[in-house]
């Protein structure tokens, strides 16, 4: 369900900055068929809005020495709020966990963990990821091959 409805000139402009957050304000403008003004007024609403929540740079794991991705399954204790609290806190923190999802089914969380190599990942698991509180069983899966990742979403047409 969509929280509200856009239009076409929103829904461009987001597209083309989910693929080029770089471009120019006139360039995006000319893109999407407005003036260089009004263009960049929605995109200043779009960011004052929460929509467009940062620009980055998506930089190569592999290039600087991350080139191992790990799927880790954790399951709690106990599914309270202080577990879930403390859990959350502690992999926030952890700059090797790239993402961290609150799930249903048979295990609690699924995290994305990038290291280097194995010894690396044994190290963050036994220094850090099994001394948090409240953690029942820890499985862990290694990517052999990044078969599709994106960045942009799949925006209504």
């Amino acid at each position: 369900m969509l929280e509200r409805e856009w239009d076409k000139k929103d829904l461009g402009i987001l597209e083309i900055l989910q693929e080029q957050a770089r471009i120019s304000n006139s360039d995006l403008a000319q893109r999407v068929g407005l003036s260089p003004s009004p263009c960049w007024r929605r995109v200043r609403a779009l960011e004052d809005a929460g929509v467009i929540q940062q620009y980055v740079a998506l930089v190569s794991a592999k290039s600087v020495g991350l080139p191992i991705n790990v799927f880790a399954t954790v399951t709690l204790e106990k599914q309270i709020e202080k577990a879930l609290e403390v859990f959350e806190k502690a992999v926030a923190e952890r700059p090797e966990v790239m993402e961290c999802y609150l799930m249903t089914g048979e295990f609690d969380y699924l995290l994305r963990v990038v290291v280097p190599d194995l010894e690396a990942y044994e190290h963050f698991l036994l220094q850090h990821l099994t001394r948090i509180k409240g953690i029942a069983s820890i499985k862990s899966s290694f990517s052999l091959k990044q078969v599709c990742y994106k960045t942009t979403l799949p925006l209504p047409r």
